[in-house]
């Protein structure tokens, strides 16, 4: 066999190989719909991060099981030099490291280069959150009308429960018990969670149920009637983006900084149950975090409400009193 031939060969053998590591991205991709249930959103991400991450390896040349520290920093060092943020590279390099360990899981494989890669330092910036003046303005441009008073449950909703926009788009009527006074909410994971709400927002929710949602169900053109909360003109469940466009005209409308979106409204959800004394765990159940590191950041915006706290309760709090009245420093 020539070098011609042999070189084609291997080419072939290698073209093989990288079919076969695609075909089980797709295995993959599958399970983490099936099996660990991540959200359609999720399944996609992973699914373009990886494609991707494949499309590179065809590029290069790379052996998918045989691919190097230095070849996935390299790989990684593209994304830098392209403009991607940090948060995008590590997003990228999560969802390689989390392909990897399945592999090794599947007894595909034995060797996980990405798990000894360090991901990016993140500037942790904080979230954005919103004043009462601020939800103030914006429950204020709703209307006395059927989608004024729709908007207006909705947005009362968001508030109350720190919910995410998918959550709300995918409530049903039954998933709000008012005489418990609280909303079922299924998460990441569908993973389900209820939360306590307040009477303005139940008395909202009634008063939607009882005016505006039967008119936006009669508009539904023939066909079985859904059980959706919140309904579009046409009578339809409203999509995450549909809701996500009403928060953002009502917002324009109340003319608000457009950096303000649904997910503000979840951070100051946060944000003031912490600055009301309660506890992280409590926040992180409610919020439906997995981990309570992602809960802490929003300690940090309420830092000032946090100290006051301490120096109100705290037993040793008015040791510096002493100091005041009697002009030297207590002993320690």
């Amino acid at each position: 066999m020539g070098d011609d031939e042999t070189h084609n060969s291997r080419a072939e053998e290698r073209r093989a190989r990288q079919d076969e590591f695609e075909a089980r991205v797709e295995e993959f991709t599958r399970y983490l719909a099936t099996v660990r249930n991540l959200s359609p959103n999720t399944v996609r991400a992973y699914d373009a991060d990886l494609r991707a991450y494949c499309a590179w390896m065809r590029r290069e040349g790379i052996e998918p099981l045989a691919v190097t520290h230095r070849e996935l920093r390299s790989y990684l060092a593209e994304f830098s030099r392209a403009g991607y943020s940090t948060r995008t590279v590590n997003r990228h390099l999560s969802a390689i490291r989390d392909l990897y360990k399945w592999l090794v899981a599947e007894g595909i494989t034995d060797a996980d280069p990405p798990g000894a890669l360090a991901s990016p330092k993140m500037s942790r910036s904080l979230p954005v959150t919103m004043t009462d003046e601020d939800v103030g303005s914006l429950l204020a441009t709703c209307d006395e009308s059927v989608n004024g008073i729709r908007d207006r449950a909705f947005l009362e909703l968001l508030y109350a429960s720190g919910s995410r926009i998918s959550e709300v788009s995918g409530l049903d009527v039954d998933s709000v018990d008012f005489r418990g006074r609280q909303v079922r909410l299924f998460g990441k994971g569908s993973k389900e969670r209820i939360v306590p709400l307040y009477d303005s927002a139940l008395d909202w929710l009634r008063r939607y149920l009882d005016q505006s949602r039967p008119t936006l169900a009669s508009s539904k053109k023939a066909g079985r009637p859904t059980r959706a909360l919140f309904l579009s003109t046409r009578g339809s469940r409203m999509s995450a983006d549909a809701l996500r466009t009403c928060f953002e005209s009502h917002v324009s409308m109340a003319g608000l900084d457009a950096s303000i979106t649904p997910h503000a409204m979840r951070h100051t959800f946060a944000t003031e149950l912490l600055s009301g004394g309660a506890d992280l765990r409590t926040v992180q159940e409610l919020l439906g975090h997995e981990s309570l590191s992602t809960t802490q950041i929003y300690t940090h915006l309420s830092v000032d409400r946090l100290k006051q706290a301490t120096r109100q309760a705290h037993p040793r709090a008015d040791a510096g009193g002493v100091k005041e009245k009697t002009g030297h420093t207590p002993s320690t």
